[in-house]
């Protein structure tokens, strides 16, 4: 064979009958492959989005947002919905997993609005913006409940309005989620904005709603502090034998804040237990988002062309 050409040996390959090129038939026999050695990395890679708002935010719902949670579901797993503004939309590719991380500060607020929920009008400050709204001024509503929140005074505490809604979304996350297919985790916001710095995080459960109705989540109202935060979300894990995460965003607009040497309340310079108390619960940061990039700033990076993204 060694000495045939080239070319006669194209034309002899080429000649060979189709049908002894077809794969053996499948055998009775198993045949055990040796694994990739030290083999230490996942090997699916699933596309989600863990930072989503809905008109249950109510610096979503106040402002035009009139998509809650149940459109968001039906979005990400391919469905097709109307938008805000009419437009019906449809996802190219549906995803794999969904945080709907509504806001905690009110949550529920647009909703109930629109609901004349029968609580929020037996609460004097609920009822003033309910009529604010429905007298067609929503511009001076998102005034009001801005003010207040701003004066970390929650208008509308012990009106059961955060659990309610809490309650609500966990239902809806438990009927959207479908082991193997999609992943409805459940999660919030914790909107901290100490002198107008932002320490936002999203906080998500690795749990079903039989340990996440347990409780009421955290808001900046609580606290702004990332520390008595991270105690918190210790108490649910100890509390409901559950687990937490949280993965803070937007740094570059926290005036440095968001990675300070000193902590937050006491001043005090951060040290190796604050270090470890910070890795355990926030693990993860979120680099990027429609709203923009969270590791810069043009102000702190002049020369970064990407530093101004969406600022």
């Amino acid at each position: 064979m060694k000495n045939v050409p080239c070319c006669a040996l194209i034309v002899l390959l080429l000649s060979t009958p189709l049908a002894a090129q077809d794969a053996p038939p499948p055998s009775d026999v198993k045949v055990e492959y040796s694994p990739y050695p030290e083999q230490n990395y996942p090997n699916n890679v699933f596309f989600g989005d863990t930072h989503l708002h809905t008109s249950w935010s109510t610096d979503a719902g106040m402002v035009g947002n009139i998509r809650g949670p149940e459109d968001a579901y039906k979005l990400a797993r391919g469905g097709v919905i109307t938008s805000s503004h009419g437009l019906r939309v449809k996802l190219s590719r549906p995803l794999d997993f969904l945080v709907i991380s509504d806001h905690a500060e009110n949550l529920g607020l647009a909703p109930a609005i629109a609901e004349s929920n029968a609580d929020l009008l037996k609460n004097e400050w609920g009822k003033a913006i309910h009529d604010t709204v429905k007298a067609n001024d929503p511009t001076a509503a998102f005034d009001m409940w801005i003010k207040q929140v701003n004066a970390k005074d929650d208008k509308l505490a012990g009106a059961g309005m955060s659990k309610t809604y809490w309650q609500r979304s966990n239902e809806i996350s438990e009927e959207y989620n479908e082991p193997g297919l999609f992943t409805a985790v459940i999660g919030y916001e914790w909107t901290s904005m100490p002198n107008g710095r932002n320490l936002h995080r999203n906080i998500l459960f690795r749990d079903d709603m039989d340990k996440t109705s347990q409780i009421v989540p955290m808001s900046s109202y609580d606290s702004v502090d990332p520390e008595d935060l991270w105690a918190w979300m210790e108490a649910y894990e100890k509390k409901t034998g559950g687990k937490a995460l949280a993965i803070p965003h937007n740094g570059n607009i926290s005036n440095g804040t968001m990675f300070d040497d000193i902590t937050l309340t006491s001043k005090k310079p951060i040290d190796n237990n604050y270090a470890q108390r910070r890795m355990r619960w926030e693990p993860l940061y979120e680099v990027t988002q429609i709203k923009g990039d969270g590791e810069a700033h043009p102000a702190l990076s002049p020369n970064d062309e990407f530093a101004d993204f969406y600022t």
